[in-house]
């Protein structure tokens, strides 16, 4: 008998070839089941509750999948793509993990019989550049020398993407503020300029664009109530010094003999702190912004002098006051001048709601801008801030790429009927796959029915008509349970969406047909680190 060859540690689990295949689709299959529901107008939200009970409510795919602790190997590729899609475009996150899921379900019965995965892939691929090829020829490129139109193209844009979202019923006053917000950047648009501060109480349209910096109220010693809540041209010095008397103190060790030196040294440490405050008010900062904490003696020492201070102001809010108001951060009180402090026309202290809010308005380069959000519970104002977020990338991509599509399904109906027509003039297995993929791609304007409550089949057999007699823009239209023009109905996405969508899709699906075997070393994952005995811990 011939000795066994071992290879791989006890306990290693391989599974290979064909019905290794259909398990990964499989898999993949119930992670679309699980965002299906959520693509459109009229779809769902998913609540989901993790660990430490803190509950999300949303609609976002890209959301919802890093919620979900998904452990299937090949079904995190389609986690990785809607993350990935939430990362360029900011939206589509779901039509992206439908689309591939899609996919792979019409490929699966070719796999069955044996198609060999390699030429399934060829056959995507070249699904792929043809969708490409076509979008780029359709899309409808934007003019955008005539300000006003370009406006208001942007606000359609902005608000075709929150028409799915839970502010649907405000997305007209919504769009306007966040294509107001992104104009307001300068040439990059980086999203990090744009702060989203939300505090609770009032209504979604109490909600308000500030041209400048808000942020809230930090902490506060006695002494701040007498300070002045409003100045007009003020000038403002942002630190990075702690005012405080015990910072002195930790940085000497000093040896005494008498009571005498002691005092001395309890005055230096006096006079130290007085001459920093004496400095940041020489300079004719009006108000004073630390990083780190100022102290009840400079409190007051700035009340005392009609100067508004706030310490332990976030990084994030005082970069982007510098931003806004110009200045520089300044780590020592010695170089204080008037070049390195910011200016603003208007400071002012304000009540919103249950917080006080430090307001930065007339900036002289203001590529900054802050929304306030109001509305009632907790999870409501996160998953509007998720909206706005998907609302803002789409507004900025928009401005980055200068070409639109139609959206509610009617550029995925008219690749579908592209490469159908392009299956018919080829010959061999390559046509089956491709007509597969065409129909694959009537899945976005089907679940948008489905959704809805619709009767699918009859509306895509409308489509369907309709775009064989060469009306590229036709698709679902939610509002009248039937099919329209959605380009004329202003349903508008930018086609870097769909590119974006189509290629991350078609990459997954490559990725997962691409594998043949996984191997799992069973040992190694499951092994828990020994724990030690902490503090505390019995025996």
């Amino acid at each position: 008998m011939q000795p066994q060859i071992v290879l791989l540690k006890e306990g290693t689990d391989s599974s290979q070839g064909t019905p290794q295949l259909i398990s990964n689709i499989n898999a993949c299959q119930s992670i679309v089941d699980a965002v299906r529901t959520t693509l459109g107008p009229r779809g769902m939200d998913k609540l989901i509750v993790v660990k430490n009970g803190k509950a999300t409510i949303s609609n976002d795919g890209a959301t919802i999948m890093k919620l979900l602790d998904v452990v299937h190997p090949a079904a995190k590729t389609l986690v990785d793509i809607a993350k990935s899609q939430d990362a360029e475009v900011g939206d589509g996150t779901t039509s992206v993990v439908l689309l591939a899921g899609e996919f792979l379900k019409h490929i699966k019965p070719y796999v069955e019989e044996g198609v060999h995965p390699r030429i399934i892939i060829r056959s995507i691929r070249k699904c792929l550049q043809l969708c490409l090829e076509k979008i780029n020829k359709i899309s409808i490129k934007i003019n955008k020398s005539n300000a006003t139109e370009f406006r208001s193209l942007l606000e359609k844009c902005a608000a075709t993407a929150m028409s799915s979202k839970l502010i649907s019923q405000q997305r007209v006053f919504f769009s306007k503020m966040v294509v107001d917000a992104v104009l307001l950047l300068d040439e990059l648009l980086p999203l990090n300029m744009i702060g989203i501060k939300k505090v609770q109480g009032g209504g979604l349209e109490d909600s308000m664009l500030v041209a400048g910096v808000a942020f809230k109220k930090t902490f506060s010693y006695a002494g701040f109530e007498m300070q002045p809540k409003v100045y007009k041209n003020c000038k403002i010095a942002l630190l990075n010094i702690e005012l405080e008397l015990k910072a002195e103190r930790d940085n000497a060790e000093v040896r005494v003999d008498n009571v005498k030196e002691y005092q001395q040294i309890v005055d230096a440490e006096w006079n130290i702190l007085y001459g920093k405050l004496q400095k940041i008010h020489e300079s004719g900062a009006n108000v004073v912004l630390s990083k780190l904490p100022i102290g009840d003696v400079a409190t007051q020492f700035f009340a005392d002098r009609d100067m508004f201070c706030a310490g332990r102001v976030p990084e994030e809010d005082l970069k982007r006051t510098l931003k806004a108001c110009g200045g520089a951060v300044m780590s020592a009180a010695h170089d204080l001048k008037d070049s390195v402090l910011g200016k603003c026309d208007l400071f002012e202290e304000r009540q919103i709601g249950g917080e006080r809010f430090n307001f930065f308005r007339g900036c002289p380069n203001a590529k900054t801008c802050t929304l306030i959000l109001r509305g009632g519970a907790e999870q409501f104002l996160e998953e509007t801030e998720r909206s706005l977020h998907d609302a803002i990338m789409i507004a900025r991509r928009t401005i980055k790429s200068d070409a639109v599509v139609a959206g509610g399904g009617a550029i995925e109906m008219e690749l579908s009927k592209m490469l159908r027509d392009y299956s018919r003039t080829i010959a061999g297995k390559e046509q089956l796959l491709i007509s597969a993929i065409a129909k694959a791609l009537e899945i976005i304007p089907r679940q948008l029915c489905d959704n809805a409550g619709f009767d699918a089949t009859n509306i895509l057999n409308k489509l369907r008509q309709k775009h064989a007699q060469g009306q590229c823009w036709y698709g679902v239209d939610i509002n009248q349970e039937d099919i329209s023009d959605n380009y004329a109905l202003c349903v508008w996405e930018p086609a870097i969406i769909k590119i974006n969508a189509l290629t991350a899709a078609t990459e997954a699906a490559s990725l997962i047909l691409s594998v043949d075997e996984t191997i799992k070393n069973q040992t190694s994952g499951d092994q828990q680190p020994q724990m030690g005995r902490g503090m505390g811990r019995p025996m």
